[in-house]
């Protein structure tokens, strides 16, 4: 070990040095002991100081992700080590996720089973920013071993938050199927992430001699390394096959917790799959693992698997849960363009999607507390009682199944346009059937979103009270609707930034 002291004066003055880049996430480290502590002292009565203080925490962690964003100069950058990533795509990663965030931490205490929870949702609010600092650490991961210390802080959150209503079976049980899966993808990960390192010496996925090491290992042994990795990363994005767990999980969770699995996590998640694949599309030397074909097939069978199950679901959140299972695949798609087309193409898309699918699953909210109940036929005729809240309904449903004059639609058309413009290059057979692949299921999602405006407009209403519903979840999902259709007419305020 003493080989090492003479280093140590000038490891510390490299990370000194990077600090200045780590200032969100410092901001966050402070926002969340100020919550917990905020937690502690006031506890369950003053939940709305803890909300408060993380929104305001929140607001300023954005304003730093923006000023970062404005000020970088330089391409990418490698920071504590070469341990994370500074990089124009992993700020606006973490720009999304920040955002996204912020809106969730608004919805929580507007849900009626989540506010009125016996414990409180002041510890909530403290969990939800650290997992929020994970999310900023995965999307920035730029060695194995950040990239698995990142997944485990997010994924011992997202157990917390999903198993947070006990007094629940279901929803213990759906924690409790949460871990298990999460525990077992850990473990796969972690197995193959020290196979690679032991092949090649090093886990810095930039290191000079990653791709080197690998390209003289066995080809079977590295190409089953990878896979195990994916498998890690492919539980967070719930691609096929590590998706079983999503729709009991979604379905038990409280709405808000599922819209925060559905969403955040998954943007994260998109960043982090970036950056492993980064280093070997980028080496013309790297002839191992053909991660197209691998992520094509995967995409492929995502979408159909996802929206063929959604079309047989009754529950609104189980038939979400597919239905982001599909959106998964279809966000796939941008992935194996290998290009910055499509990674530009790849934000936009998941911060429209998350926006919209965080709205979806307010109004389920919104009507389960009028009906008590979550199932799409118990909303036969509430169109009429509820008319604005059901044309938002509408306006989200045709958002996410990718119809013009809604941001979904040029989300959708962009993906198309740059795996398309993808396949006019090379040729790639997988490219051409992802296209046909996406425009059929986009297609099939028609069948099971319809499914609630056929019940809110065109069944004939229950004889029922029609109860007061949530003012503020109203005003929630006009905003997101109306920012949908804004940028549906002018996609530019948008794309053009990114």
């Amino acid at each position: 070990m003493l080989y090492l002291l003479p280093h140590i004066p000038q490891q510390l003055q490299g990370i000194l040095g990077d600090l200045h880049y780590f200032v969100p996430e410092l901001y966050l480290t402070v926002v969340f002991v100020v919550v917990l502590l905020a937690d502690l002292v006031f506890g369950k009565s003053w939940s709305k100081a803890c909300k408060a203080l993380a929104l305001a925490g929140m607001l300023i962690v954005i304003g730093q992700v923006l000023g970062q964003l404005i000020a970088l100069k330089s391409g990418v950058g490698l920071l504590f080590g070469n341990m994370l990533l500074q990089s124009h795509t992993s700020l606006i990663f973490r720009l999304i996720v920040d955002i996204t965030a912020f809106i969730l931490l608004l919805y929580f205490d507007w849900d009626k089973k989540l506010k009125h929870h016996s414990k409180g949702i002041g510890d909530l609010y403290s969990i939800t920013i650290a997992s929020v600092f994970g999310l900023h650490i995965m999307s920035m991961a730029s060695n194995l071993l950040s990239v698995y210390l990142s997944v485990e802080m997010v994924s011992i959150a997202s157990y917390l938050m999903v198993a947070y209503r006990t007094e629940k079976a279901f929803s213990a049980e759906a924690g409790l199927k949460y871990v298990l899966f999460g525990a077992a993808a850990s473990a796969v990960m972690l197995y193959g992430i020290s196979l690679l390192y032991g092949m090649c010496g090093t886990l810095g996925l930039f290191d000079a001699g990653f791709i080197a090491g690998l390209s003289k290992a066995n080809t079977v042994a590295v190409s089953f390394a990878i896979v195990l990795i994916l498998v890690g990363i492919g539980f967070k994005l719930s691609f096929v096959p590590a998706h079983f767990w999503v729709p009991d999980v979604y379905q038990g969770a409280a709405t808000p917790i599922t819209a925060y699995l559905s969403t955040v996590p998954k943007i994260a998640a998109f960043g982090l799959l970036i950056n492993f694949l980064t280093p070997f599309v980028s080496s013309a030397d790297w002839k191992s693992f053909d991660f197209r074909l691998a992520l094509s097939v995967i995409g492929i069978i995502t979408m159909i698997a996802g929206n063929f199950a959604a079309v047989m679901q009754n529950n609104a959140k189980r038939m979400l849960a597919y239905s982001s299972i599909g959106h998964t695949g279809f966000a796939l798609m941008a992935i194996v363009t290998f290009s910055a087309e499509g990674v530009s193409t790849l934000t936009f898309y998941l911060a429209v999607y998350a926006i919209a699918n965080i709205a979806a699953l307010a109004l389920v909210s919104y009507f389960e507390h009028v009906t008590g109940s979550d199932d799409i036929e118990n909303y036969k005729g509430l169109g009429f009682k509820y008319p604005v809240a059901s044309v938002c309904f509408v306006i989200i449903l045709i958002s996410l199944t990718g119809l013009p004059v809604t941001a979904g639609f040029n989300a959708k058309l962009l993906v198309f346009s740059s795996v398309y413009g993808a396949y006019q290059q090379n040729n790639n057979l997988f490219l051409l059937l992802l296209t046909i692949t996406g425009a059929v299921t986009t297609v099939v999602s028609l069948f099971y979103y319809i499914k609630i405006p056929l019940n809110l407009f065109l069944k004939r209403p229950e004889n029922v009270e029609s109860p007061a519903a949530p003012l503020n979840l109203l005003v929630l999902v006009i905003i997101i609707s109306s920012a949908l259709v804004l940028f549906g007419v002018f996609p530019s305020v948008i794309v053009n930034s990114l």
